[in-house]
């Protein structure tokens, strides 16, 4: 299931959401650019097996291995799904919550890679686990919304509105499955889609939005600020 759009509009101008899309697109451009791509990827990526969390310069690459990508529909992909789904989540937590959410999300969607592989030489790259954050978080903060979705259907596609819920439900029940079949005693395969950073982020997400949700139920309107 691939989401088109969402039916709650944005309260405010995106321009957290939006920094953020920028600067991965930039990043992912030097990245493909770069005299010696693999170099540039084994420098910012996070790589399990150099982290050492008494030296806080290999702790960088939580964040910086977030604006790298392994290609360019891995690169659409996270950026769509931040499209449609992080403008209403800074609407409601605001710009700085939003960012909080983000990265926060994407640190503890690394950390519970690292912690399946701390071994693992593989670089760990891609925004997904952040991206998942803002996931999590919608799920949270707009439990009524309808996701304008494109679903395949035995070779065909149709477009049909879902619940949040259920399209963002499925989502991470799919991920749990998906990393419980990668783990290194199920499977003998390294690196593809690190499945538990996605679970990881999207847990965050949902955290995160229940601490700075409203306890009055009402929707929070973000204020003016420079």
């Amino acid at each position: 299931m691939f989401p088109i759009s969402d039916s709650v509009p944005a309260r405010t101008f995106p321009i957290a959401n939006i920094a953020i899309i920028v600067a991965t697109v930039f990043v992912f451009i030097q990245q493909l650019v770069s005299p010696d791509p693999e170099a540039f990827i084994y420098q910012y990526a996070f790589i399990p097996a150099e982290i050492d969390f008494g030296n806080a310069y290999t702790l960088t690459t939580f964040i910086t291995s977030m604006f790298l990508h392994g290609g360019l529909l891995h690169i659409i992909s996270n950026m769509w799904f931040l499209w449609v789904f992080g403008d209403n989540v800074e609407g409601y937590l605001g710009k700085l919550g939003f960012l909080v959410t983000y990265f926060v999300s994407g640190i503890v969607g690394g950390l519970l890679q690292y912690s399946i592989a701390p071994n693992s030489p593989i670089p760990m790259l891609g925004a997904s686990g952040a991206v998942a954050g803002a996931l999590g978080a919608y799920y949270v903060l707009f439990p009524h919304s309808k996701i304008k979705t494109l679903v395949p259907f035995f070779g065909f596609a149709s477009i049909v509105e879902i619940g949040a819920p259920l399209m963002l439900g499925y989502w991470f029940i799919l991920q749990v499955f998906s990393g419980a079949a990668s783990l290194p005693f199920i499977s003998e395969q390294g690196g593809g889609v690190a499945f538990w950073a996605h679970v990881g982020g999207f847990a965050a997400g949902v955290i995160l939005a229940n601490l700075m949700k409203k306890r009055d139920g009402s929707e929070h309107i973000e204020a003016s600020v420079a």
